[in-house]
């Protein structure tokens, strides 16, 4: 099939009747539900873009037929860049709100493939296992999720590597078939919407007796036996684009997702008790690198938008010319640079790794996807300081449409902006700033990679530091 349409996808979407529950409930059909059908429809917008645009969003196979570019295992650094604008399409539909399109796991399987090798060492099979699925995705064209973190009922002993057995996921029997898996992993963004799901390891693993049963990798069809998701409260609480212009098109929704005695087929296992492989799987195959260059696109544009936003409201509001203002639009203008100029940089160095897949060079990315988190929040505090007072003065769509309208029109109104417009700009910004889709927008944004400081620490020990300090001691102990 290749590259699909969005009406493909939300065909395949009704007919998988994946166990997932909602509010209590068990979720009939996701394309129908109120919490969950806005954001199918947005992500079968994107599958409809490859439609529209394919010499844009696809590229040809040897076969003649066309798959979507996040599929793409570069070949040259026109290639890296070819898929980094292609990303940025997809970003820009949604501003940067939605943060588990599809390219970032296509992008990451086909790293996995690519690095074929990596996998072929642990076993033969799982080598082979890698390619065949990286096809099968590609012309499926599969919407898929993840997960990789297992619950805790410590985070101090997940710190030091332990894992609670009695809670994290885990190989429970071995068979002909497959593999029988148990326990739970978090977080599965947008698994209600998903088809496919993959489990890789969190790349914590502690090397100790009985750590082998944690150790795996594979993909399961979404609708698996005895595979469940369950969603957290909904954001999409059933309010018009106009009330709820993010959270009406966007929610993604967040799953915890639970196997009781799922079969995983041998074909669609990758990595099974290696515990050494399931520790650097992503590092040594670039799979992250690839990841990374999605989410940097997406947080390049999510950068853009507030700055957008936060212009329309100094514009509408005539507050342009105020120093405070301008202050934090330029510190706004700063974090877009930031996040463009890590890319860029990141593209231009792109360089072909061991694998034979070209790929984006590391550490700019490495370096805007560990201050990100950090501005993001920043973003959103000055969209809130920059609307003041009128972030809760907007009145809902269904007072637009009451005798209210004449004292709205009268009251509402600015210089920059009829009522009705003025309104739906700061609605926007509420749900930026202020509603519970913006709470966790930023939430998600903290979080993105995992946690800040491990991160930060990871960032150490990935950088050469030595050449810096030799220049030091030389400086030091020079004599003239």
């Amino acid at each position: 099939m290749g590259a699909r349409s969005g009406n493909n996808y939300l065909s395949a979407l009704r007919k998988l009747k994946a166990e997932v529950w909602l509010g209590g409930a068990r979720v009939e059909d996701p394309t129908t539900h109120p919490a969950l059908r806005n954001c199918a429809n947005s992500i079968a917008s994107l599958y409809d873009m490859q439609v529209e645009h394919p010499e844009a969003m696809t590229y040809r196979l040897e076969d003649g037929g066309r798959a979507g570019l996040s599929f793409i295992q570069p070949r040259s650094a026109e290639d890296v860049r070819r898929r980094g604008a292609m990303f940025r399409r997809w970003a820009e539909f949604s501003g940067g709100m939605l943060g588990r399109t599809p390219d970032y796991l296509n992008a990451s399987i086909a790293a996995l493939a690519a690095a074929w090798k990596f996998f072929a060492a642990s076993d033969p099979r799982f080598g082979e296992n890698i390619q065949a699925y990286y096809r099968r995705a590609r012309e499926h064209d599969w919407c898929a999720t993840h997960t990789l973190l297992n619950p805790r009922a410590s985070r101090a002993a997940g710190w030091a590597g332990h894992t609670d057995a009695e809670l994290a996921l885990r190989v429970v029997e071995k068979t002909g078939e497959g593999v029988i898996v148990s326990g739970a992993r978090i977080l599965a963004t947008l698994g209600p919407l998903a088809e496919e799901l993959l489990v890789f390891p969190s790349t914590v693993l502690k090397e100790e007796p009985g750590a082998e049963q944690f150790a795996l990798a594979f993909a399961i069809n979404c609708n698996a036996r005895g595979l469940k998701f369950i969603c957290r409260e909904p954001l999409d609480l059933g309010r018009s684009h106009f009330d709820a212009p993010l959270a009406s098109r966007f929610e993604e929704m967040d799953c915890v997702v639970v196997f009781d005695r799922v079969l995983i087929p041998w074909e669609r296992v990758f990595l099974c008790g290696d515990i050494a492989r399931c520790n650097v799987v992503y590092a040594e195959t670039n799979a992250v690198v690839n990841m990374m260059h999605q989410v940097v696109v997406k947080n390049a544009v999510k950068a853009e938008f507030l700055l957008g936003l936060a212009a329309k409201i100094a514009e509408v509001s005539d507050s342009m010319s105020l120093p405070h203002v301008r202050d934090r639009l330029a510190e706004m203008i700063i974090a877009a640079q930031l996040m463009r100029s890590s890319l860029r940089a990141a593209e231009a160095d792109a360089h072909q790794d061991q694998w034979g897949e070209f790929v984006p060079d590391r550490p700019p990315l490495d370096a805007a996807r560990n201050l990100f988190p950090r501005l993001y929040p920043r973003l959103v505090e000055i969209i809130q300081l920059n609307s003041s007072s009128s972030l809760m003065a907007a009145p809902s769509e269904a007072d637009f449409a009451s005798a209210l309208l004449p004292d709205l029109e009268r009251y509402l109104a600015t210089a920059g902006a009829l009522a009705r417009d003025r309104v739906a700009l700061y609605r926007l910004a509420w749900d930026v700033a202020g509603s519970a889709f913006g709470g966790r927008q930023v939430l998600y944004e903290r979080f993105f990679f995992g946690d800040p400081v491990r991160m930060a620490s990871a960032l150490v020990d990935a950088t050469d530091l030595k050449p810096l300090v030799a220049r030091v001691d030389e400086l030091l102990q020079r004599r003239g």
